[in-house]
């Protein structure tokens, strides 16, 4: 406990050592109170918020080249624990570190928020590497280069890499539907086989994976590297990686492999992360690194230290993109606290999961900016309406408590026997 206290010897300038063999003189007794800082470490648990930005959905925040780490950013400096998935923490070459931010895999968020896993933080992983046979022999020495820099520059455990069996044959399309991204991996088993040598062979407990992707068309590729298209690229790696956590319920993320694009000056500063190196993989294994183990329920129960559902004390996504399986989760959670569902307006996808279509009760606000602030006042405990003009009403009753046609000698039907009776009541059933 942090006490702000103002012992009298500490005034004269002598240290607690010369102060016990001074002669002890009355002095007024001086009270001391907790600090702000002692009260909120003491008397309250961690306050834990969730960001998630679906991937592939072209969101007008996070829809490019980790251009939803800045929220990210803010939110850590307001949360005491964050909890986010790579397409919101990677921005290729660049990468931020949090330490009060945990990197977990779509698929094992969802999980995550169904209650079924839990994540334990962790000092340091043991990072595997699978690159895809399929690569030309200059983009994987390129990866192995950078995968050799982050262990000399900055110390990350990168273990051991291997080669898949037979290339990974990935293939990208818009979905129809509603031009979402997705795709296909031709040859998973390969890939799961490689992943498997990894973790029985090296003993590696969370892996990083390159696979050759096609290279766009020129087309679809200046229109998101303008800023104003749909990743095409992010579908299947999201595929790529769900396919690794279910089957080994370890961190796993993907950086793609393609060939540099030409030059252009027409870049968006949301997409210009993609351009300044030949890999997107530093970001990944610098979230690997480090990323939350997922431990699953042992007898109903789950270990000690783990961060749990039920921590969770907001959840902040964009406003059409609330018909994922984590986010059902959590609106839809049996207990009695329930997180609070942040929507934010602003941050557009080519989804219509708006939340009235699924019965999920959400606080909207306009922007991220707008988000942050509701979070900052939930964490105090103050209504977040109170902020605005006009936002608290009269307060009211929601339902009568009693009929007033009632017969005023009736019994109401909240009365209770008065104490004395009670108590009659159990000596009588001693007596029995």
């Amino acid at each position: 406990m942090a006490l702000g206290l103002s012992a009298p010897f500490l005034a004269s300038g002598l240290t607690p050592s010369q102060a016990a063999a001074t002669p002890r003189r009355r002095t007024r007794v001086r009270s001391f109170t907790l600090s702000a800082s002692g009260r909120a470490a003491c008397f309250r648990r961690p306050y834990t918020s969730v960001l998630i930005v679906p991937t592939g959905v072209g969101a007008a925040v996070g829809g490019f080249a980790g251009d939803a780490l800045p929220v990210a950013r803010a939110l850590a400096a307001v949360s005491d624990c964050v909890i986010s998935h790579p397409n919101v923490l990677n921005a290729a070459m660049l990468y931020w570190p949090m330490p009060n931010t945990l990197y977990v895999e779509g698929y094992a968020l969802d999980r995550f928020a169904e209650g079924l896993w839990a994540l334990q933080p962790v000092h340091q992983n043991k990072v595997g590497l699978v690159l895809d046979s399929g690569m030309e022999e200059d983009l994987r020495l390129r990866h192995l280069q950078v995968a050799d820099a982050t262990r000399a520059s900055l110390g990350l455990p990168v273990i051991e890499y291997i080669v898949t069996d037979s290339p990974l044959e990935i293939k990208t399309w818009f979905d129809p539907k509603c031009r979402k991204s997705t795709g296909s991996v031709g040859n998973s088993d390969s890939l799961l086989r490689a992943v498997d040598a990894l973790v029985k062979q090296s003993d590696v407990n969370a892996v990083a994976v390159v696979a050759r992707f096609p290279d766009d068309e020129p087309e679809d590729s200046d229109c998101y590297r303008e800023g104003k298209g749909v990743d095409l690229l992010a579908g299947v790696e999201a595929i790529i990686s769900h396919l690794i956590v279910k089957e080994f319920r370890i961190p796993a993320a993907h950086a793609p492999a393609v060939l540099p694009p030409p030059l252009s000056p027409l870049v968006c500063p949301r997409s210009a992360a993609e351009e300044i190196g030949y890999t997107f993989l530093p970001c990944v294994l610098a979230g690997l690194s480090n990323a939350p183990q997922y431990v699953m329920r042992r007898q109903g129960t789950f270990d000690s230290g783990c961060v749990v559902a039920g921590d969770v004390d907001s959840v902040i996504l964009p406003k059409d993109s609330c018909g994922g399986d984590g986010t059902l989760a959590f609106a839809r959670a049996a207990r009695k606290h329930k997180p609070l569902i942040i929507t934010v307006q602003e941050n557009e996808t080519v989804l219509d999961d708006t939340p009235d279509k699924f019965g999920i009760e959400s606080l909207n606000v306009q922007n991220y900016w707008e988000a942050i602030g509701v979070v900052a006042a939930h964490k105090a405990g103050v209504n977040p309406n109170a902020l605005i003009r006009q936002g608290i009403d009269h307060l009211k009753s929601s339902r009568r408590l009693y009929s007033s046609s009632a017969h005023p000698s009736d019994p109401r039907p909240f009365d209770r026997p008065p104490v004395h009776e009670k108590l009659h009541v159990q000596q009588l059933v001693r007596q029995i």
